[in-house]
């Protein structure tokens, strides 16, 4: 037995809290009977309606891998009408980004229709990694590099302890190149780190998401993910990095 908001969700018809709202007012009905809670149990036999209309069978679960260009929006709609990370997926299903990466950030970005997938890679329980490149102002101290690592307080949360490595200085020795490896990813969570210490960021990019990077993948490139890719993530959200 699954809970029916679960089984909505995976029919692709909504997300888990729209199905939420949907029990709550009402809409959802079991065998022909109304129902209220969203934990609801339900068989695979039982005829689950919205609205009157039998629910859809469970979509097929889709996984993909893009290179996100600068330029381009991590949601499924702008109201500004820009150009979104889905519009880039040639798709008939319902995706939507794990995460998020910001309108002038780059790199490995996972789109899929599967809740349960996108909710176990981003919860930061699960510790599964994210690595990025970075350039920021100035030169970044080990005393500096020492103290993001350990965790900053940042407005209103604390960051995880992370790693940065490969520092290196340009030449005129007015910026910092480096990599930064995190395990959550909080909104503008690394610029907002940098700027902390005194080092806005110049240009970010995630290179590597759990196991994937964009090697071979062009900006705005995507390919499906393979079978033994999506069990290596699933694998990683639950017992982490064995590295750690």
């Amino acid at each position: 037995m699954e809970r029916i908001q679960k089984i909505i969700a995976a029919s692709g018809a909504a997300s888990r809290r729209t199905a939420e709202e949907w029990i709550l007012q009402g809409r959802v009905k079991v065998n022909g009977e109304t129902i209220s809670r969203p934990s609801h149990p339900v068989e695979p036999s039982d005829r689950i309606e919205i609205d009157g209309r039998p629910l859809p069978a469970p979509e097929e679960k889709v996984y993909f891998l893009l290179n996100k260009p600068a330029g381009v929006v991590t949601t499924t709609a702008d109201d500004k009408n820009r150009k979104t990370v889905v519009d880039l997926i040639d798709t008939d299903k319902r995706i939507f980004p794990v995460g998020r990466l910001d309108y002038d950030t780059t790199g490995a970005l996972i789109l899929t229709n599967d809740g349960d997938f996108m909710n176990a890679l981003i919860h930061p329980r699960h510790h599964v990694e994210k690595e990025y490149s970075v350039k920021v102002e100035g030169l970044l101290r080990k005393e500096e590099s020492a103290r993001i690592g350990r965790g900053l307080d940042v407005e209103d949360f604390h960051t995880l302890p992370c790693r940065i490595l490969s520092v290196r200085y340009d030449q005129a020795k007015t910026s910092t190149s480096l990599k930064i490896i995190i395990e959550e990813g909080k909104y503008h969570q690394i610029k907002r780190m940098f700027e902390i210490v005194g080092h806005p960021v110049i240009k970010l990019s995630r290179i590597r998401f759990g196991t994937l990077t964009c090697e071979g993948l062009s900006p705005g490139e995507y390919r499906r993910l393979k079978p033994h890719e999506i069990k290596q993530l699933w694998n990683l959200s639950r017992f982490g990095n064995p590295e750690r």
